[in-house]
């Protein structure tokens, strides 16, 4: 496709979650006339994902957790929406998408794929019964399925296992949560802060199970037979998996785009191919997959100058995450991979304050527990940044 033609095909944006939508609402802050399509495999409307897993305590159903329709999501920001249409293929040398609603012919692509749960490889005949809530028709689901329920185990201590765990219980169930891991939270707190949550959880009514995995699930009447590796059987109504996020790949794989852990992208968020750009939690910038909320604006605030023409780069502030687990609110800011320092914690009144120090004293990293939460703004402003 030469220039010209290029330059007079529609801006095409695949996912309708945070990020694809952020896009969309940049690029209108920048350029009110340009064509954008949206083409997503749901129907359209915008929600806030994050709230999937804090939603039940509040009693929000699925549809009052969309805050715009499809419809109102094309008229505010003038772009075409093609809902409920699956994305085969993508033919990057005639720069054309192949849909379940005929072929798309782009100027410049932005895959907005999003991530999907990771399933575990589980045994027994009630392996198929395990449930996980990746999108609001997930969560419609799962609404049904633990209606009239009591008991449910939920597979990882991850953040979202923790998330619906503290929700669960304030919801009224029996909570266990089994985990790999030595503590929930693994890969965000360090020990004493894990210690400390967890603490907290349990005594909201979470029953926790580290160090060891789920052997087998089984029927057993109108219960599921939970059988650990390190032998302890848990009965549960309801299994659901939070074992983390697998950034989406396989189409951007097919297409001949360069996939590692997620879609690789550089600092201007393209791809290897021409045209070509990705965000999100289907990308990997630099080697970072940030499957987070403020990751993803900032990607969105560089990407619209750039689908324009205009020079831009991503680069990544420091970006505390909030988990919501308001038995014990926390704010973490982990430090980055390979960092060399320590964990230092001090238990505060009302909370707890660790953080994560060089040799020579430098702030790389914190976690903050309860009332040490306040302090958020203050030390992220001593924090280098994430990608300069």
């Amino acid at each position: 496709m030469d220039q010209q033609q290029n330059q007079s095909q529609p801006i095409v944006i695949i996912g309708s979650g945070l990020a694809g939508y952020t896009v969309a609402r940049e690029l209108r802050k920048l350029d009110k006339t340009s064509a954008v399509t949206l083409i997503t495999r749901e129907p359209g409307y915008f929600y806030s994902k994050p709230m999937l897993s804090t939603a039940f305590a509040s009693n929000k159903e699925a549809a009052q957790l969309i805050s715009s329709a499809s419809d109102v999501m094309a008229s505010q920001l003038d772009v075409r929406i093609l809902g409920n249409t699956d994305v085969s293929a993508i033919d990057t040398a005639a720069q054309v998408i192949k849909t379940s609603q005929g072929d798309v012919v782009y100027g410049k692509l932005v895959l907005a794929l999003g991530a999907d749960q990771i399933r575990l490889p589980l045994e027994g005949d009630g392996a198929g019964e395990v449930i996980s809530v990746n999108d609001l028709e997930d969560y419609a689901q799962f609404r049904e399925c633990i209606a009239g329920k009591k008991r449910i185990a939920i597979l990882g201590a991850g953040l979202i296992g923790c998330e619906f765990a503290n929700d669960l219980t304030l919801g009224g169930y029996a909570v266990e949560v089994i985990d790999l891991a030595a503590q929930a939270l693994g890969r965000l707190l360090p020990e004493p802060a894990a210690k400390a949550l967890e603490a907290k959880l349990s005594e909201a009514g979470v029953r926790w199970h580290f160090g060891t995995t789920v052997k087998t699930i089984q029927k057993q009447a109108d219960d599921l037979l939970v059988t650990l590796a390190n032998g302890d059987l848990i009965s549960a109504d309801v299994v659901l998996s939070a074992v983390g996020l697998r950034p989406r790949i396989d189409l951007a794989k097919k297409a001949g785009i360069a996939t590692a852990q997620g879609i690789q992208v550089n600092r201007q968020l393209q791809t290897n191919v021409a045209n070509v750009y990705a965000l999100g939690d289907c990308a990997e910038v630099d080697g970072l997959v940030l499957p987070y909320v403020m990751p993803i604006m900032q990607a969105a605030r560089a990407l619209a100058p750039i689908l324009l023409g205009q020079d831009a780069a991503l680069s990544y502030p420091a970006m505390p995450v909030m988990v919501k687990t308001p038995a014990y609110p926390i704010v973490v800011s982990p430090p980055a991979k390979g960092a060399v320092g320590q964990w230092i914690s001090t238990a505060v009144e009302g909370g707890m304050q660790s953080r994560f120090e060089s040799a020579d004293g430098q702030l790389l990293g914190f976690a903050l527990l309860g009332s040490a939460t306040a302090e958020r703004a203050a030390l992220t402003k001593l924090l280098p940044p994430v990608l300069a």
